[in-house]
């Protein structure tokens, strides 16, 4: 009987530039993740709702507009999902003014994105992910 793999880690990038989004998917893709897309808040937790148990790590634009910005998203997540790691992308100004109480474990990332820096944090990630199992 032949062993299977496991499916590889599903990312879900959150960000309304269509561009930027799929510059970073690309990449995160090219590395061998599976990635999903979202443009806002709401559409990421729509997404989340059908996707929860393949998703295990969330990269969202902080600065996000709309009904949920991407703190917003990231609180939701600590209280619906928190098995589910967040990666907040702004200005590290931003990022550390309001992330402090979400990530412990300061898991921001500068944009514009520098694909090298988000995939050390993704792998960063899955390491302290796989010491908690």
């Amino acid at each position: 009987m032949s062993e299977t793999s496991a499916p590889p880690a599903a990312i879900l990038i959150v960000d309304a530039d269509i561009l930027v989004r799929h510059v970073i998917a690309d990449y995160l893709r090219g590395c061998g993740y599976t990635v999903l897309e979202a443009t806002n808040g709401r559409e990421a937790q729509i997404i989340l709702e059908v996707e929860a148990e393949r998703v295990e790590v969330v990269l969202a634009d902080a600065d996000a507009t709309g009904e949920r910005d991407g703190f917003g998203l990231a609180r939701w997540l600590r209280e619906a999902y928190p098995a589910i790691d967040v990666v907040l992308a702004g200005s590290p100004a931003m990022a550390a003014a309001h992330a402090t109480d979400l990530c412990e474990d300061g898991p921001a990332v500068d944009k514009p994105y520098q694909p090298q820096q988000v995939m050390d944090r993704i792998k960063w990630l899955m390491a302290q992910r796989a010491r908690r199992t």
